[in-house]
């Protein structure tokens, strides 16, 4: 189903719904990164190995539309993870955890069902251009959601969706994108091809997990 989303919606998610899904983050446990032109919040996540809500929580009163060249950021410090031991380190599926179709065990902290729409790159569904919700380009593995039932950045791992356009058996994706007919259990899967082709996904119920 083609979804059209718009640039008033992802600030509005940001203003919003931000602060009741950021956790706080301490200023002392943190150090200043100053921005270039090219940065965006998703591109320091990974830059640092920072959590991307951790991130934005850390520099709540920036635009992550308009990080430009010499704005100072908050690079909150992270705690390294314990390391996994027993059966979980021994690669055994778990109650809480899911074996893909390429055999890797992935440990989730919720299973949901939802209802998933599919859209595509054309400029009828992306009027200001075809990248998510933080700029970055659309790519397969992208999805918008809902960002008061999933928050923007959390991996998921996507069962149950019968489409030619998307891999076999199950996908990883990472919810960078919102819509404005996202709403509750609600899914948009990015998928590479035409509109006419995307279109034919119609709605599909899926087995989503949110993955640790």
């Amino acid at each position: 189903m083609n979804i059209r989303k718009s640039l008033g919606l992802r600030a509005a998610v940001l203003a919003l719904g931000g602060a009741m899904l950021l956790p706080a983050v301490s200023a002392s446990a943190a150090t200043t990164y100053t921005a270039t032109d090219n940065d965006t919040f998703w591109k320091l996540s990974k830059k640092f190995n920072v959590p991307l809500q951790q991130l934005m929580a850390a520099n709540p009163k920036i635009d992550p539309l308009n990080i430009y060249a010499g704005l100072k950021l908050t690079i909150p410090t992270v705690a390294k993870p314990a390391a996994q031991t027993g059966a979980s380190a021994a690669g055994k599926v778990t109650a809480s955890s899911v074996k893909t179709t390429g055999g890797k065990i992935l440990s989730y902290s919720k299973a949901l069902t939802v209802k998933a729409t599919a859209y595509s790159a054309s400029i009828e569904e992306n009027p200001w251009g075809a990248v998510d919700y933080f700029g970055n380009p659309l790519k397969l593995g992208t999805i918008a959601v809902d960002p008061n039932v999933i928050p923007l950045g959390t991996k998921v791992y996507i069962t149950g969706y019968d489409f030619d356009g998307l891999p076999a058996g199950g996908m990883i994706a990472t919810a960078t994108d919102a819509g404005s007919a996202i709403k509750g259990s609600r899914i948009d899967i990015f998928i590479p091809g035409s509109r006419e082709k995307v279109s034919q996904f119609g709605f599909q119920y899926v087995k989503l997990y949110i993955l640790k």
